[in-house]
């Protein structure tokens, strides 16, 4: 009798795989610069490797060149160590001047001219892992706000510097839910 907890199984399976839910059935694929470049700001002694607006379109100018779409991958994404030190006068994260001159909306541009889908790091905390201005619950509005001007098509949304009651709060609170549903 193997066929009815088998059909329950299948069953259940369907429902699940249609779950209109917000999260992916398959991993994003793409390209991060973290593994490589890590927080790699020195443009001036290490010009090719460090994390800038250069780094981000060179790889997508790799990935269109080679197929990489063709094969599902289509994300290039920034990690941390973007952004400026600080937030601009009227409180949004910006990226850092120097690094990427053009800003970040005009390099998401450059990546969807390539056909792809551009990513962008922060963290629900103070700081993100590497000490730059993280999203809190003050700021989130702020920043799921630029993030849509920007045309961000995914966010990585690390924990560094949460404190634990925003840990419990963060996957269920209206500004998170907010936020994350400009990605879907």
């Amino acid at each position: 009798m193997l066929l009815p907890p088998l059909s329950i199984l299948l069953a259940l399976a369907a429902c699940c795989s249609s779950l209109d839910n917000g999260l992916l059935r398959t991993p994003p694929m793409g390209w991060l610069p973290w593994e490589r470049f890590r927080c790699n700001t020195d443009c001036k002694t290490d010009p090719g490797n460090c994390i800038s607006e250069y780094l981000i379109k060179s790889m997508a100018d790799k990935m269109a060149e080679d197929g990489w779409k063709e094969l599902g991958y289509e994300y290039v994404n920034l990690d941390d160590c973007w952004s400026a030190k600080e937030r601009d006068s009227q409180g949004r994260l910006q990226p850092d001047p120097d690094r990427f001159p053009s800003g970040i909306k005009a390099l998401a541009d450059y990546i969807h001219s390539k056909g792809l889908k551009f990513g962008i790091y922060s963290d629900m905390g103070n700081y993100t892992c590497k000490g730059y201005p993280g999203t809190t619950l003050d700021t989130i509005d702020t920043d799921a706000k630029t993030f849509a001007e920007w045309e961000v098509d995914m966010l990585k949304l690390d924990g560094c510097y949460s404190n634990s009651s925003v840990k419990a709060i963060v996957s269920t609170h209206p500004l998170v839910m907010q936020l994350l549903a400009h990605f879907k």
